[in-house]
C-alpha cells in the first residue's frame, strides 16, 4: 500500500496540479489539508472518476481536510468527534475571516478506516507568533489530539496519523536551526507536543526510513526558497508499530513542489507498506547537486 499526504493550498486551485500527481505516483490512500472547501463543493466526481473515493470534512474558504482512498473508507470521525465545525463560506449568515480563530471550530481533523488501518488526516493550526493567541490555541489543539488517542486510540492499532503539522520535529528538518530559533515550527514547546504523540506509541515513518537531512517538504513562495532548499519539514506521517514495521520505503515528492500549473507550497510525503508501489523520481540528487555546485567557494 502507497500512503501519503499533502496540503494541497486549495483543492479548487490546485486541482490540476493534485490529478497529475495521483496519475504519476499513485497512492492508495492521500491525505489532504488546506482543502479550502466546503463539504458540498469537494470535488468527488473528479476524484471517483481516477478511482478514489472522497472523504471531506471542510468548513468553507478555510482549513479543510479529507482522505481521498482506493481501499475503501469506513467508519468516519471529524473534528475528534466534537460536533460540527462552523461554516466560513462566503455566503454564510455569519461571516468569520482568518482573525476568527478557534481551532475547535475549524475544520482540522478526518478519520476514516482504509484497507484495514486507521487513517487520520491532520491540519494543525500555524501559530503565527510565539506567546500569541493564535500560539496558545496550537498547543491547545496539540493537547485536544493526544487526549483523542489516550481516550479512544490504542498503540497496537494499525494507523496511520499524517498532514500538516506545523512543526518540525528537529534542528535537522528546517534549513538553518540558529535563523529559524525563536520562532514557531521550531519552538520547544511544539517539538515537545511531537514529542508526546511520539511517547504515546507513533514513529516518524519518513524519518526512519530516510535519515538524510535538507529534505523538506514546505518552502515559502517568496523569495526563491524553493530553489535555494530553504525550508521545513512539517509535512508528517505518524505511524504506530504495526504499520511503521511494514514501512519499506519513503520519500517527499520534490518535484510536486515545481509549476506548470502553480503548486502548492508543499510537496507530498510518501511511504510504502509492505511493497514498493510505482516508481517516481522526486528530484532531490539532481537539485542538491546544483545547489552544491553553485556555492562552492570561488578560487
Amino acid at each position: 500500500m502507497r500512503i501519503a499526504t499533502w496540503n494541497v493550498n486549495s483543492l479548487k486551485a490546485r486541482m490540476e496540479a493534485d490529478e497529475k500527481w495521483l496519475v504519476r505516483a499513485e497512492p492508495d490512500v492521500l491525505l489532504i489539508q488546506e482543502t479550502k472547501l466546503s463539504d458540498a463543493d469537494a470535488p468527488v466526481m473528479p476524484l471517483g472518476m481516477l478511482g478514489y473515493e472522497v472523504v471531506h470534512h471542510g468548513e468553507g474558504r478555510w482549513n479543510g481536510v479529507g482522505i481521498l482512498s482506493r481501499v475503501g473508507a469506513t467508519d468516519v470521525i471529524t473534528n475528534f468527534g466534537d460536533g460540527p465545525v462552523r461554516d466560513s463560506s462566503a455566503g454564510a449568515a455569519t461571516q468569520v475571516g482568518e482573525d476568527d480563530f478557534d481551532p475547535f471550530d475549524e475544520a482540522r481533523m478526518v478519520s476514516a478506516v482504509c484497507g484495514g488501518i486507521r487513517f487520520v488526516s491532520l491540519y494543525a493550526p500555524n501559530g503565527r507568533v510565539v506567546d500569541s493567541p493564535f500560539y496558545e490555541g496550537k498547543l491547545r489543539w496539540f493537547e485536544r489530539l493526544e487526549r483523542w488517542l489516550a481516550e479512544t486510540r490504542a498503540p497496537d492499532e494499525p494507523m496511520v496519523l499524517g498532514g500538516d503539522y506545523n512543526v518540525t520535529p528537529a534542528d535537522e528538518d528546517v534549513w538553518d536551526a540558529v535563523k529559524a530559533h525563536g520562532g514557531t515550527h521550531v519552538s520547544e514547546p511544539e517539538r515537545a507536543a511531537l514529542a508526546r504523540l511520539r511517547g504515546w506509541g507513533l514513529v516518524d515513518a519518513y524519518r526512519e526510513t530516510r535519515p538524510e537531512p535538507h529534505r523538506f517538504s514546505w518552502w515559502d513562495y517568496r523569495a526563491g526558497n524553493f530553489h535555494r532548499n530553504e525550508g521545513m519539514r512539517i509535512d508528517l506521517l505518524y505511524a504506530t508499530a504495526p504499520v511503521a514495521t511494514r514501512v519499506v520505503w519513503a520519500e517527499i515528492d520534490r518535484e510536486a513542489r515545481k509549476g506548470p500549473p502553480t503548486p502548492s507550497d508543499h510537496a507530498p510525503v510518501v511511504i510504502d507498506v509492505d511493497q514498493r508501489g510505482k516508481p517516481i523520481d522526486a528530484g532531490w540528487e539532481g537539485a542538491l547537486a546544483r545547489m552544491a555546485a553553485r556555492t562552492k567557494p570561488r578560487r
